[in-house]
């Protein structure tokens, strides 16, 4: 049975840049009212979700900053540092590619490492993630554990994680998210880490474990999860290894789908 559902947030729960579809408050609050805990996935940061999910923050838990802190039943469980000289290598190689820009996350100060002419041309994107960015590098002092590589032509996303792979798969994991933002994380930490921590923490397997995604940093968890569930707009990579394929996140997929499993526990299934 599952006890369990995660879900991505960007281009699956979402359906639009940090707006949970109204009806997604009420299904979580269901899926508790019978033994099923839920769990937020993304690359966003915690400040960010527990806004978004204020109403039933406290009824469910998160996967943040691609499983950097992970917070279970209302308590932080973990927190995944990055290092210092791992961002001032990743740095130099960003700065190698005109169009791309490295940016980090220490609590609320947000640190862009471009050249100053370069700063100028630093795309913006939709949410908080629209407010000011030192234009300096970090300190040691300072505790990131979040953060993206912007590119101003997406066109070239997919060649710039294969060259970022070759220079520094050692250290860091890439991810393309599909748009214009390349997700890097330590090569321990994933989004996958984060999940299977929340799984460790239930003492769960696998199999009582549902989980909803569209891109390739969902892979991971897709491939662990015993009913990995991939939305209509999810890429190529993701459909491959659904179990179901469902409707997009702008036809709320995701909460149709709840609604249809919350439907088949009330008639007396065993989902």
């Amino acid at each position: 049975m599952i006890k369990l559902i995660a879900t991505d947030m960007d281009g699956t729960l979402f359906d639009r840049p940090l707006h949970v579809p109204a009806e997604t408050f009420e299904l979580v609050h269901e899926l508790r009212r019978h033994g099923i805990h839920f769990a937020a996935s993304s690359g966003r940061r915690f400040a960010e979700l527990a806004d978004v999910f204020a109403p039933i923050a406290d009824e469910m838990d998160f996967v943040c900053s691609n499983g950097a802190e992970v917070y279970v039943d209302g308590r932080l469980i973990s927190r995944e540092l990055y290092s210092h000289e791992a961002l001032l290598a990743l740095g130099e190689v960003v700065n190698q590619f005109d169009c791309l820009h490295l940016l980090a996350r220490a609590g609320d100060v947000a640190y862009c490492f471009d050249p100053p002419q370069k700063f100028e041309r630093l795309p913006r994107r939709p949410g908080p993630d629209n407010d000011v960015y030192l234009n300096k590098v970090p300190g040691p002092e300072a505790a990131i554990f979040n953060g993206v590589i912007l590119s101003e032509d997406v066109s070239v996303v997919p060649d710039i994680v294969y060259a970022l792979g070759v220079e520094l798969g050692d250290i860091w994991t890439f991810a393309w998210t599909g748009s214009r933002g390349i997700d890097y994380m330590p090569k321990h930490v994933s989004k996958s880490s984060g999940i299977r921590k929340v799984i460790r923490h239930y003492l769960l397997t696998p199999d009582e474990v549902m989980m909803y995604g569209d891109s390739m940093n969902d892979y991971d968890i897709l491939r662990y999860v015993g009913h990995p569930v991939v939305m209509g707009n999810g890429l190529y990579g993701v459909r491959q290894v659904a179990e179901r394929v469902i409707e997009t996140n702008e036809e709320h997929g995701v909460q149709c789908d709840l609604r249809r499993l919350l439907d088949r526990i009330e008639a007396g299934e065993r989902p």
